[in-house]
């Protein structure tokens, strides 16, 4: 959370947590919905910390200077996961989440960016001790991430909220999610940002890439932050672009092999997956039906762990 990134955008969604600290009317759960990189984490983050200086004793910097560094004892974040053959640096991981993992390390299967139950068990141990002011606050970032039985020992959690307690959950794919969970928390939509309101981060971008970086961003602030803290990211985006519009002139086989090219890389395959629905809609090819029923079933196959190679086979072979 160190140096986090101003919120640009959603006055409406800051305007409404306000009213909650301000009435008293703070739920125990809010659930953040929107796409990718919209900006849902940035306010989860601040509205953290203004709840933990609700009341608080220390003084305003030392506790921000706590929250950013995660080291405050009444804040929790549950985002990046130990991932075996992924993310194993515990250096790494700590700078985005506190919530103790080392029992992902000692999985058999601990590949996996999925949250089980085993996680929440430490939020849970963690949130029902003392806390040091009014609130105590636990932030998890993508909660469709989690299995059944994690969400489950969540809403255990949520039956009987000790005083205080409010957990932070953000979703990409609210879907996903068991009814349940999104009955017993208060849904804060997130929408795109307009264009207008994203220009002032195109700054340091070439002028020429700005209407590019827009089109990407699709309303996304994060995307924008990217390209400006990542010089070759821009770079990746425009290939990618190059290789989703020539995808659907290619050969079911290189189509195929273009895919099969990105079945460790799952990020980088979601920023093509992006493309081409981008690319379908403007070159709306003579399958363009097939195609635009089966991008998203593919996408959902993915969700669902369906056995990788299987799904391509089935998604290049639509216009055949």
């Amino acid at each position: 959370m160190k140096n986090s990134p101003p919120i640009i955008g959603h006055h409406a969604q800051i305007a409404e947590l306000l009213e909650n600290i301000a009435t008293g009317n703070v739920a125990h759960a809010y659930l953040f919905s929107g796409q990718k990189s919209v900006g849902k984490m940035t306010v989860a983050r601040w509205f953290a910390r203004e709840l933990l200086l609700q009341g608080a004793e220390a003084t305003r910097e030392d506790i921000i200077r706590q929250i950013d560094c995660l080291v405050h004892p009444d804040l929790l974040v549950l985002d990046q996961l130990w991932i075996e053959g992924v993310l194993e640096d515990w250096h790494v991981l700590g700078k985005s989440s506190n919530v103790p993992q080392e029992h992902r390390s000692k999985a058999t299967k601990a590949r996996t960016d999925t949250i089980g139950i085993d996680d929440i068990r430490g939020i849970h141990d963690r949130l029902h001790g003392t806390g040091t002011g009014r609130y105590r606050c636990c932030i998890i970032r993508s909660i469709e991430r989690m299995k059944e039985p994690a969400a489950n020992a969540l809403l255990k959690m949520f039956e009987e909220p000790p005083e205080g307690r409010v957990f932070l959950l953000t979703t990409e794919q609210r879907s996903l999610l068991l009814p349940t969970v999104i009955s017993r928390a208060r849904v804060i939509p997130f929408f795109p940002v307009a264009s207008s309101v994203l220009r002032p981060l195109l700054q340091g971008i070439p002028s020429e890439d700005h209407q590019f970086c827009l089109h990407v961003a699709q309303g996304a602030p994060g995307v924008l932050q990217r390209f400006r803290m990542e010089k070759s990211a821009l770079q990746e985006q425009r290939l990618l672009r190059t290789q989703a519009f020539s995808f659907f002139s290619a050969r079911p086989s290189e189509r195929q092999k273009i895919l099969e090219n990105f079945g460790e890389r799952r990020q980088e395959l979601r920023f093509l997956l992006f493309h081409i629905a981008l690319a379908l809609r403007e070159l709306r090819p003579p399958a363009f039906l097939r195609w635009s029923h089966a991008l998203p079933s593919f996408v959902q196959n993915l969700d669902a762990h369906v056995n990788y190679a299987l799904a391509v086979q089935q998604f290049v072979l639509t216009d055949s």
